[in-house]
């Protein structure tokens, strides 16, 4: 995955006004509590490649 498919995530998958994740309503009609299985995979993936960049891995 690149980070731009993390960002997109991240920019659809928020909370909506009742608390559920608006990205999931809207795509797939399911009402899931924010933060969705998604959001928690796009924040660890972002976490994972920040911390790589910091300790000199390759990414």
């Amino acid at each position: 995955m690149n980070d731009w498919q993390e960002q997109a995530i991240l920019a659809v998958h928020v909370r909506g006004l009742d608390g559920m994740c608006a990205g999931c309503h809207a795509w797939w009609s399911r009402l899931a509590p924010y933060p969705c299985w998604q959001v928690d995979w796009a924040t660890s993936r972002q976490a994972r490649t920040i911390t790589a960049r910091f300790l000199g891995g390759v990414r």
